[in-house]
């Protein structure tokens, strides 16, 4: 079944070269149907489903059964049984109503072929097809996904020993598939949240070239998002991916005593196509566009992205310019993050707004503020940059929204002699060891393998070094295993001594350390002020020189927890060689004290927030 294209009512048709208006489709791609074993309403005929669909105002469905396309095969048999008694003019009164409803619904929606598939460790991925797809060759691929015979008409999520994730995602693409991870936030997703192991599967799972995008269930939940996550700005996953939602509906509306058990459509998502096609939604997907998928919403309470961004706050990649006035260097502030986005991850920087609640005041002159801002781009940031600015309609206020990547020719500077960084939320002129970093980076030094690694920080390393003392620091970003593929364990010392705790598993090298945060790394006296060593766990650049008194504000707190709140060894919470230290909410986040054993040495790290939180790691993170 697909939309059919409605013919023009006039004499004269419009020019082939001109493109379809581009239009928002309302989606959900994740829908069972009574062929699921485990779906809640078994007596629930599939004309019923589909009416349900259409009353909810979907436009693009998938139908994606476990393991099986029974679903799709009972539809098309009753319209292909109907179709031949009409034929044969031997249709009663009630299958001729029953067509006819088959047809009308039909032609108001696009149905997608698909399944969710079980793959090994009992990984969900939605495979969607084009709408000619056949049953056949649906049941060929799964097959040859080692779905066993004898179960393709269960719809069952048990299926023994299938293919592999990678593969799976390799196979369903080459046989013209969309390859989208089932929500991969939660439950037998791919993102593997609350598992305490398996940092580089993670990573290959959900930045594996054939996988088109993740379902989440956060997608309109601001400050938590997988998406936030998945935004391309961390080191280890770089690939920035699509994020949509879908309902998962194993029945046709809410269970009312428990919410959790969705209806058709109560968690769909727009996705903004020229029209409602399989080869739209690939393309989409498949694109670096990623403005064009969002959470659906009422029709009383439409989606705005920016209240999203603005419930969120000032990140590593976003921060809010509501003024853009030359005095009080408020316009220069505005380069400034643009400069600092540049050297660090990429951003997005919002001018005319401010986070939080209170109403907009937005910009007057949107026009003219684009053509200043290119204009100082040119003149005043070295060497050049290619930003994208356009504008956002929020509530009444017009605000700008330049899109800045991460540089391909760093260090950027602001006015020949301005080096500024991003840090966490706020931005910084960068310090001497930063822009060292920045130019190692461009050279392609590897801050891992520069030096020889020196050991770890004993327990000493909690509290500030007697007058005199210097620490060695230790270097290794991450721990991360050799690339000649040795493992962590090989080259770390203490953890080979007799009787040391054992290092974390080889395969969690990756996240060894935590990603996100501090960790004080070395500290001296020199003239009666305390100068301390950090390093920064988002990209492994370590600054020297740095005091309580100068230091940023994430710096400051670590300083301040080692010269003021000690780590009280004995209530630390271990699990392995992992530690929780303590938690607290600082600028509306958690944030983390952590703890690692290297045999009989410990490191602190601090300030980490839940997405730095990988392999052992996640075991520790709070749910809200």
């Amino acid at each position: 079944m697909t939309r059919k294209k409605k013919l023009n009512s006039g004499t004269q048709q419009a020019p082939q070269s001109v493109k379809p208006q581009r239009k928002w489709f309302k989606a959900d791609l994740h829908l069972h149907t009574p062929a699921s074993r485990d779906y809640e309403e078994p007596g629930v005929s599939y004309l019923a489903w589909l009416r349900k669909v259409v009353e909810q105002g979907l436009e693009i469905i998938a139908i994606t059964d476990h393991n099986t396309v029974a679903g799709i095969g009972a539809i098309r048999r009753e319209l292909d049984w109907l179709t031949q008694l009409e034929a044969q003019g031997r249709l009663t009164s009630e299958e001729q109503q029953r067509l006819q409803e088959w047809r009308t619904l039909g032609n108001q929606v696009v149905v997608l072929p698909g399944f969710e598939f079980t793959a090994t460790f009992g990984f969900h991925i939605l495979a969607i097809f084009p709408p000619e797809t056949s049953v056949r060759q649906l049941e060929h691929i799964l097959l040859a996904m080692k779905v066993p015979t004898a179960k393709l008409d269960e719809g069952s999520t048990e299926t023994g020993a299938t293919t592999e994730v990678i593969s799976a995602y390799h196979m369903i693409r080459e046989a013209g598939g969309l390859v989208i991870a089932a929500h991969a936030n939660s439950t037998h997703g791919v993102a593997m949240r609350n598992f305490p192991f398996g940092g580089q599967t993670k990573i290959a799972y959900t930045q594996d070239p054939n996988l088109d995008a993740l379902e989440v269930t956060d997608l309109d939940r601001p400050g938590r998002s997988t998406a936030r996550f998945f935004n391309g700005s961390k080191s280890e996953y770089p690939r920035r991916m699509h994020c949509l939602q879908g309902s998962d509906a194993h029945r046709l509306t809410m269970d009312p005593k428990n919410p959790k058990r969705l209806g058709i459509g109560d968690r769909a998502t727009e996705l903004l196509l020229d029209e409602p096609t399989f080869e739209a939604l690939a393309a989409l997907l498949r694109s670096k566009q990623f403005d064009r998928v969002r959470p659906a919403r009422p029709a009383d309470k439409p989606f705005d992205p920016l209240d999203v961004v603005r419930d969120e706050g000032p990140t590593l990649v976003q921060s809010f310019q509501e003024s853009t006035a030359q005095r009080g260097g408020k316009f220069d502030a505005i380069l400034a993050d643009i400069c600092a986005f540049a050297n660090t991850a990429g951003g997005v920087v919002y001018v005319g707004a401010k986070p939080g609640k209170d109403k907009l005041r937005g910009i007057t002159s949107p026009a003219q503020v684009e053509q200043d801002i290119r204009k100082a781009i040119g003149e005043r940031m070295t060497p050049q940059l290619e930003a994208k600015i356009d504008v956002m309609q929020s509530q009444s206020a017009k605000i700008l929204r330049v899109q800045v990547p991460k540089g391909l020719d760093i260090p950027y500077a602001l006015d020949d002699n301005k080096f500024y960084v991003r840090d966490e939320a706020e931005t910084s002129l960068a310090v001497r060891d930063e822009i060292v970093a920045l130019v190692r980076e461009a050279l392609g030094f590897d801050p891992d393998h520069d030096e020889a690694a020196p050991p770890p920080v004993t327990e000493a390393s909690t509290k500030p070094a007697a007058k005199g003392e210097r620490r060695q620091p230790h270097h290794r970003r991450n721990g991360a295993a050799p690339k000649n593929g040795a493992s962590k364990a090989s080259v770390s010392t203490p953890a080979a001594d007799e009787g040391a705790t054992p290092a974390l598993p080889p395969h969690d090298a990756t996240f060894y350390l935590p990603q996100v945060g501090v960790e004080i790394v070395d500290s001296d006296e020199r003239n009666g002020n305390r100068f301390y060593t950090i390093r920064d766990l988002r990209n492994g650049h370590v600054i020297k020189n740095v005091t309580r008194k100068g230091a940023r504000k994430l710096w400051s707190y670590a300083i301040q927890q080692v010269e003021d709140n000690q780590v009280d060894l004995s209530k630390i919470q271990w699990r392995d060689n992992a530690g929780f230290v303590r938690m607290e909410r600082r600028a509306g986040k958690p944030r983390y004290d952590l703890a690692l054993r290297e045999g009989e040495k410990l490191r602190i790290f601090y300030g980490v927030t839940d997405d730095g939180m990988d392999g052992a790691w996640a075991q520790f993170v709070q749910e809200e």
